[in-house]
């Protein structure tokens, strides 16, 4: 059970209108009366008043839409919010802010983003704070193993808030749990962010071996070295005590990795049969946050100096234009 947090009364909102945002909306829905919900599309928004269904993502998810206040205002969102949930794709967050005059630094801010600001090469919470002046204990992280596509079918799953305000962490943790959603608290923002940007190249990994042939035998070595790899990268750049094995690094690794759903895991299935990056991403028509994260990842190892061949052999293959059915196999006589 999630322990209540005494606080005042909030007002929750969401920036975002991707499958994501939309789950997370269906989910604050369920026991909160009143949304705030930012997306830059109005024939969109327009659409989901009418139907109750966004209609470009995540349409089997039925919303109420009387307890939702939906806007392509974005100054308007953030000024009635006290606690705003970002679930853009990483690559536009800095597009979605371009307009943005209203304070953030005075808000609690969430991120549900799995993935790294291209350009700015930081993590989310990092960006807030470094950019907009966002104080660290004021910003949490939203984190699974949870796929969108299983919110809207209401299978019970689990997320993770992360924040090292304890109250923070406590008060989202309620304002989400449902009928088919568990919480759970912790204040390793750092930990499980990296985690949700290791874990898409990592799934990228795991999709190109899918598309080269690799059978389950293999993905199943692959992921044993891939959370080992993840432990390693983040006691260098960020030594705490956290048990790798929880539902945050391994759980949200397996469900990338392994699941139908993952775009990542799709971006590098695609790779492996022979697809350009560019032919991939204008066939997926949705970001795969794990192409920029590998960027990222391959710039804080080098800063650290930390040993990553499962990551760097993404790197060679997406960046470098590397074979991936040599690069691949040469990873693979390294795996135990």
């Amino acid at each position: 059970m999630v322990e209540k947090a005494n606080t005042k009364p909030v007002k929750l909102a969401v920036v975002g209108g991707g499958s994501w945002a939309t789950a997370i909306v269906k989910i604050l829905t369920e026991t909160n009366e009143n949304v705030g919900w930012w997306m830059r599309n109005a024939e969109t928004i327009a659409q989901i008043k009418l139907t109750h269904v966004n209609p470009k993502y995540l349409s089997a998810a039925e919303l109420p839409v009387e307890k939702i206040n939906m806007t392509t205002d974005i100054n308007q969102i953030v000024r009635n919010a006290t606690h705003i949930i970002f679930a853009v794709p990483s690559a536009f967050l800095k597009d979605a802010l371009k307009g943005l005059t209203e304070p953030l630094h005075d808000k609690i801010i969430y991120s549900a983003i799995k993935g790294i600001v291209p350009d700015e090469n930081l993590i989310v919470g990092e960006f807030f704070n470094e950019k907009y002046n966002v104080d660290i204990n004021t910003i949490g992280v939203i984190t699974g193993p949870c796929h969108a596509e299983e919110v809207a079918l209401e299978r019970l799953s689990y997320l993770t808030i992360a924040c090292q305000t304890k109250e923070h962490a406590q008060l989202m943790a309620e304002k989400m749990t449902c009928h088919y959603i568990r919480t759970k608290t912790s204040d390793d923002i750092f930990g499980t962010e990296y985690a949700a940007v290791l874990k898409n190249i990592y799934a990228l990994a795991a999709g190109m071996y899918h598309g080269l042939g690799y059978g389950d035998n293999f993905q199943a070595v692959l992921v044993s070295n891939a959370i080992r790899e993840m432990k390693k990268f983040m006691k260098v750049v960020h030594p705490i005590k956290r048990d790798i094995n929880n539902s945050a690094y391994l759980g949200d690794l397996l469900v990338t990795a392994y699941s139908q759903f993952s775009r990542n895991r799709l971006f590098g299935t695609m790779i492996g049969k022979g697809y350009t990056v560019n032919s991939a991403i204008l066939e997926m028509n949705m970001v795969a946050e794990g192409y920029y994260a590998t960027k990222l990842i391959r710039l804080v190892r080098k800063e650290h100096e930390v040993k990553m061949p499962i990551a760097n052999a993404v790197y060679k293959v997406l960046y470098e234009g590397k074979s991936p059915k040599k690069t691949l196999a040469k990873l693979a006589e390294k795996l135990d």
